[in-house]
């Protein structure tokens, strides 16, 4: 199940009161299309140990080693792409075109870096050159760069593999997405079959299908080709076995070494029991301040929610804003205990939810450059409920949103009043810090399935319908006293700033992400507008409506009271939906408020949009790790450097971070 929380950065303009980062600090790098690339501080990294330091500086290594691999999941062809158009960048001199020409293929280029592939990042679609294939042939034929010509079509023509990955009721679901998550030819109703029959269904299951691609073999059976050393993407996991491995020797402690180990072991050998082995020992790693995640996590670009893809972040704890989330967790039965959900479907026990807040120091992978502001790992759910999860959210990325958007003027447009924008400047941080921990800390970890309901029982809504519950139970609980008694609130009115902006950014504000006439594809997004949607229709005595206020639409709240018994009356359905693995529901209620889009609305938001001059998503450039090494060739010091710039970083990850054939 997804386990991630993205934001809409479009919507989100908090202001950080935080002076723990470097005020002078330069976080634009980049801007082109609808995509925006910032830098992100990495604050305290200083005051770690010298220990610290070499440890984040190898799983830094083992994190980018795995760069090619989300591009080869992502689609087939995105390899030979990628290496085509970045061999003919680094032949411009042979090339002899207009600098517009050229400015349009490397606008190109920089997308495909962006997205991991030729499908974008977050609406699926293939977007296409804005140069023709004919400028194409020519150019790369004057600048001697050779190529597949299998990759033209692939590149040019709208109709081929136009979805990463297809939600479209009533097709076949891997023939109409062009994630490389199963081999040619093999359906649909052929891969569940073999996932039905080679299902684990005792009490500690593995996790069948998350590390391999299904194809067929020469008799036409399918077949595994697993993730390890030695198999599928075995050129790239060798380097990320070798720095895990020179990771072991910094570890923090015996529990973190053994994390290691055991994630060394899974690469090598692809053994999912050992998979569960090391979800096990990285659950139970608290006492370490430095942390990662790395491999094969998040099933979303699979069309069957089975296969997980290529991610990697390193961050280390901030102590000071960690007592916030540990406060929630601390408190996390009585979450449970209080919610609006039916008691048969709440647990009776709610184990080791262990929440902090990191400062990231590498994204790599699905993480990278568009990232996600919180985790909650890991995903299987017997793990969760007999060990417990870690629940992070990521601080020093937020901080960049909110400074990237100071002063863009998306507030004054789309917020009603004077009123409602100072809630939000007052409150707004607080309020969306608040929110992404208790969606991750005990949103995530909340309720259970009853006996007999699987994971998978939802399939393709599986991820919306999570991500909805995760979402419901932090704004239910938003406001609720229990946070300013805690402390975590300063007063029983602050919540507003959070309810106000989830409404507003779910009903309108994150449609700018959406182009004209398409239908909402990406899970986060669906959540949003589902639970937006949902509370409007069924806002009887108008507790929260769109007006029209000169000739503009906005979203107005008559009931805050009001709208969080609806929140709440929502998260009960959807609970029961998620508890008894009620397909059937979860198809109507994400059909009827996730999908569609009212068009006369859309359109007003894009044109009120675009006069902003706001990229809708944004992304991040990573610092360079600078190592100092005695004449031993001991590690003496690790420095940071963040003056590389989107191109020069992304050349030379494929330069020095490229260890996979064209063709896997």
């Amino acid at each position: 199940m997804n386990k991630h929380l993205f934001i809409c950065i479009a919507a989100v303009c908090l202001l950080c009161g935080c002076n723990r980062h470097n005020q002078s600090f330069q976080y634009n790098v980049d801007k082109f299309y609808d995509l925006e690339i910032l830098r992100y501080d990495v604050p305290e990294f200083d005051q770690l140990t010298l220990q610290q330091k070499s440890l984040i500086y190898c799983l830094s290594e083992a994190a980018l080693w795995g760069r090619d691999i989300l591009f080869d999941q992502n689609g087939r062809y995105n390899l030979r792409i990628r290496r085509a158009c970045e061999a003919l960048y680094l032949n411009k001199d042979k090339v002899q075109c207009t600098d517009q020409d050229w400015a349009v293929f490397e606008k190109y280029l920089k997308r495909v870096w962006f997205s991991n592939g030729i499908h974008h990042h977050y609406s699926e679609d293939k977007f296409l050159p804005e140069f023709t294939q004919e400028w194409f042939v020519a150019a790369c034929d004057k600048a001697g760069v050779t190529y597949d010509a299998a990759i033209l079509p692939v590149m040019f023509d709208p109709a081929v593999m136009p979805k990463r990955m297809s939600q479209q009721d009533g097709v076949d679901l891997i023939a109409e997405s062009a994630g490389n998550y199963y081999g040619e030819g093999v359906t649909q109703a052929e891969a569940e079959a073999w996932y039905a029959t080679h299902k684990d269904n005792s009490p500690e299951p593995l996790w069948i299908g998350l590390n391999s691609q299904l194809v067929k073999n020469e008799k036409g059976e399918i077949v595994e080709r697993v993730y390890q050393v030695g198999g599928l993407y075995g050129e790239a996991l060798e380097h990320v076995v070798y720095w895990l491995k020179e990771a072991r020797q910094y570890a923090e402690n015996d529990q973190q070494r053994l994390v290691l180990d055991k994630l060394i072991a899974f690469n090598e050998t692809g053994d999912l029991k050992l998979f569960n082995e090391y979800c096990i020992a990285w659950v139970k790693d608290l006492d370490s301040r430095v942390d990662f995640v790395n491999g094969f996590t998040e099933t979303y670009s699979d069309p069957l929610g089975i296969t997980g893809t290529w991610e990697s972040m390193v961050n280390f704890k901030d102590m000071k804003a960690t007592r916030r989330a540990q406060l929630i967790s601390e408190n996390a039965q009585w979450f449970e205990d209080h919610s609006t959900t039916d008691p048969k479907y709440k647990k009776e026990e709610v184990k080791g939810v262990s929440a902090k807040v990191i400062t990231a120091a590498i994204l790599a992978g699905d993480c990278y450059p568009a990232t996600p502001i919180g985790i909650n790992l890991p995903n299987a759910n017997w793990i969760r409920k007999a060990y417990g999860s870690k629940s992070v959210t990521i601080d020093n990325l937020m901080h960049a949103y909110n400074e990237a958007a100071k002063g863009n003027g998306f507030n004054e447009e789309f917020m009603i009043d004077d009123e409602i924008r100072a809630i939000y400047t007052e409150y707004g941080a607080q309020c969306g810090d608040l929110h992404t921990d208790l969606h991750e800390c005990v949103g995530h970890g909340s309720g259970k399935l009853m006996p007999g309901v699987t994971k998978d029982a939802l399939k393709e809504h599986a991820s919306t319908i999570e991500e909805a519950r995760a979402d419901l139970f932090g704004l239910y609980y938003l406001a609720d006293p229990k946070l300013v008694e805690l402390g975590l609130l300063p007063n029983t009115g602050a919540y507003k700033a959070g309810y106000y902006q989830q409404m507003m950014n779910g009903a309108m504000t994150q449609l700018v992400r959406i182009e004209p006439g398409k239908d909402i594809e990406e899970a986060h997004m669906r959540n949003r507008q589902l639970i937006a949607n949902w509370v409007l229709d069924h806002a009887a005595n108008k507790e929260v409506e769109i007006i029209m206020r000169d000739g503009k639409s906005f979203l107005q709240i008559n009931d805050y009271e009001g709208l969080r018994r609806l929140y709440g009356e929502l998260l009960a359905e959807i609970q029961r939906i998620t508890s008894e693995g009620d397909y059937p529901a979860a198809k109507a209620i994400v059909e009827k408020y996730a999908v569609k889009v009212n068009p006369e609305l859309h359109k007003e938001v894009l044109e009120r949009f675009a006069k902003l001059n706001i990229a809708p998503y944004k992304g991040f450039v990573n610092p360079v790790y600078k190592v100092e090494r005695n004449a031993d060739g001991d590690i003496t010091d690790v420095a940071l450097d963040f003056t590389e710039g989107y191109v020069e970083q992304h050349l030379r990850y494929s330069r020095d971070y490229s260890p996979l054939p064209s063709v896997n």
